[in-house]
């Protein structure tokens, strides 16, 4: 594995470690560290650093949906233009082409539930070439870019098995 994928995966794991920690942690030096990560940034491999937010834990009740979208695939240019389209509405996490019988995956995250409907019926469905779509609302969040949200010290329900 050569030193560029094994920063990617350092910073896959944690975005936080510093150029000093990594060259540590990969026996190397820090400068060589400082530079491949700027070139990595630069190349737009490294395309940017986020936090995973427990926002549940913070108070927080926002709506997380994921909105399957039935498209008509424009010629010439297939599915990108539409998925770049919906990619710039502010309310949208991520979109994904997808197979099967839907051809978008749109993630949203939205205020409330009005919020999401808001999005489709106004934003997403008005859009050129958009046929259908169906809505998933996300319950609770197991698992997101590996970091688990349960934490099983503070689940004190009593066990009970058969």
């Amino acid at each position: 594995m050569d030193l560029e994928r094994k920063i990617l995966k350092l910073y896959e794991k944690n975005a936080t470690l510093s150029p000093r920690q990594m060259a540590t942690m990969l026996g190397v030096d820090e400068e060589e560290i400082r530079a491949l990560i700027t070139k990595l940034e630069q190349e737009k491999i490294i395309l940017g650093y986020n936090a995973i937010i427990n926002w549940e834990k913070w108070g927080d009740n926002g709506v997380t949906a994921m909105i399957d979208v039935k498209v008509t695939p424009e010629r010439e240019v297939g599915f990108d233009s539409i998925a770049e389209r919906v990619s710039r509405f502010p309310e949208v996490r991520c979109v994904y082409l997808m197979s099967g019988t839907y051809d978008l995956s749109v993630v949203v995250q939205c205020e409330n539930m009005k919020d999401v409907a808001r999005f489709i019926s106004d934003k997403l469905a008005t859009l050129d070439h958009v046929q259908s779509t169906v809505t998933h609302f996300v319950l609770k969040r197991y698992k997101q870019d590996n970091f688990l949200f349960d934490d099983p010290e503070e689940d004190r329900r009593l066990v009970v098995s058969p």
